[in-house]
């Protein structure tokens, strides 16, 4: 290589190069910041969609008050900040390039002061000060996820379940370890500069950790799969309080318990069966006021743009969603047109009362072979059309063929009421009356034994702590 083509790429290397707005050091990027609000601003409305937004707007003016707090010192103040509360239980806390910062419900029912909440506050913020998900991007780290733990699903029956995968790809965002250590050391400054005890985010971790165990652990995949070990975790961030509040010797630093767990009266907690749940071999949603069997031994997700099911070995996948058209024609006939396939079968028929559309098509490559096979109901319900996908490959699918009418068939009106009527559970907030252990206080409050464990966690406490008189608690009620 000679001296002036030497120079040439040096110089062209340095020139994609940008400060570390936390370090003050030239990184090599491949994202402008211009591009990386442009990504968040394009990624945020797709976010929302798949999870929705938690309708509660006291926890949201409070997330949203500290948000802006904390974004004012960051190092990236310049950036419009939006802080959101997801409706999902799965315990989670991501931030996405350009200044959107998202907390799911699940995770702020298991904080138990501001201090703690404020700590994982400054962590995401810290991804964005850091420019994070810009070296992810960098690096191509991220990957596309399937809405179903354990089945990997075909690169055609990814493409139908396309709308909800770009959300979770975003919901399961990976950071290197580098990356979480620097984010939790700006949990650490950015917390303590607004006044919060930060030693307080060092013992969330233990509630994380303790988390990431048995069942209960199964609904909390993503911060535990995708940040360092939790205990490794709370030494160093404990040292790091201590170290950071040494810079500011007259300040009293704030945990804000009881202010905090009055804010969550009335938190829903865990999955919401009001946005529909599967019980036995049935899916039922009480809000729409319909139901379908679900194949024995097949997992379901649901979400607020679809539900999915598939069997464990993923040989075949089944979509229920809604069609934006207004008669059934019309949706066959986009759904066919917009994915470029082949109609092998068209029926109109009835089910269970609803008119309804049912055609069966073939995906073809560019070699004229066959790839996938599709079964499609639509179902019109008053103004709304229902879509049911079943898709599998031309080698498996004669033989999931009837087991998709059947799902579809089964689709029904639900009338049950004892079906209609389910309620979530609910965070509810007591005081105790007198001293007494934690074990006794959720017995007395009508917990279910069954559920002890799980209360102790998202109290942050063991169930031999003892609790004085007058020290606020939650429980579950309807």
């Amino acid at each position: 290589m000679t001296k002036t083509l030497f120079l040439t790429l040096a110089i062209l290397i340095i020139s994609a190069c940008s400060r570390n707005p936390i370090t003050g050091k030239k990184e090599a990027f491949v994202m402008s910041e211009a591009r990386e609000q442009a990504l968040g601003d394009q990624s945020d409305p797709s976010i929302v969609a798949s999870f929705g937004l938690y309708p509660d707007q006291t926890l949201q003016k409070f997330i949203d008050s500290k948000g802006q707090q904390m974004a004012r010192i960051s190092h990236r103040s310049h950036l419009k900040y939006e802080f959101k509360i997801l409706d999902s239980p799965v315990v989670n806390a991501f931030a996405l390039p350009g200044g959107y910062v998202y907390f799911t419900r699940g995770i702020m029912a298991h904080f138990n002061n501001e201090a703690e909440f404020a700590g994982v506050l400054g962590h995401e913020i810290g991804h964005i000060s850091g420019r994070h998900s810009a070296k992810q991007q960098r690096n191509a780290i991220l990957t596309q996820v399937g809405l179903i733990a354990g089945i990997v699903l075909s690169k055609e029956f990814a493409n139908y379940a396309e709308s909800a995968s770009q959300s979770m790809q975003l919901l399961m965002l990976k950071n290197g370890r580098d990356h979480e250590t620097q984010s939790d050391q700006m949990g650490v400054e950015y917390s303590t500069k607004i006044g919060y005890d930060a030693t307080y985010m060092a013992g969330f971790f233990k509630t994380l950790n303790r988390l990431s165990g048995g069942d209960e652990g199964q609904r909390i995949p993503t911060f535990l799969s995708t940040h360092p070990d939790p205990l490794n975790r709370y030494a160093k961030v404990e040292q790091w309080a201590k170290e950071e509040q040494k810079k500011y010797p007259n300040k009293t630093f704030k945990e804000n318990r009881n202010q905090y767990l009055r804010m969550l009266e009335g938190l829903i907690y865990g999955e919401d069966p009001r946005q529909g749940y599967k019980e036995g071999n049935t899916f039922y949603h009480p809000e729409l006021k319909f139901q379908f069997p679900v194949p024995s031994n097949w997992q379901l997700a649901n979400s607020p743009q679809q539900v999915q099911m598939a069997p464990k070995d993923g040989k075949a996948m089944m979509i229920f969603t809604l069609a934006q058209e207004k008669t059934l024609g019309e949706a066959a006939n986009k759904f066919v047109t917009d994915n470029k396939l082949t109609k092998k079968e068209d029926a109109n028929l009835t089910v269970n009362g609803f008119p309804a559309k049912a055609i069966v098509t073939e995906q073809v490559n560019e070699q004229g072979v066959a790839t996938l096979n599709i079964v499609t109901y639509f179902i019109k319900d008053g103004n709304t059309i229902y879509l049911f996908h079943g898709l599998a490959e031309p080698a498996n699918f004669l033989a999931y063929k009837n087991l998709f009418r059947n799902t579809m068939e089964g689709f029904a009106r639900l009338t049950d009421q004892s079906k209609i009527n389910v309620q979530p559970d609910r965070i509810h907030i007591e005081s105790i009356t007198s001293s007494t252990t934690l074990s006794s206080a959720l017995q007395k409050a009508g917990v279910k034994s069954d559920r002890f464990e799980e209360m102790a966690i998202v109290n942050g406490m063991q169930l031999s702590d003892r609790l004085q008189r007058g020290q606020l608690i939650k429980v579950l009620k309807k």
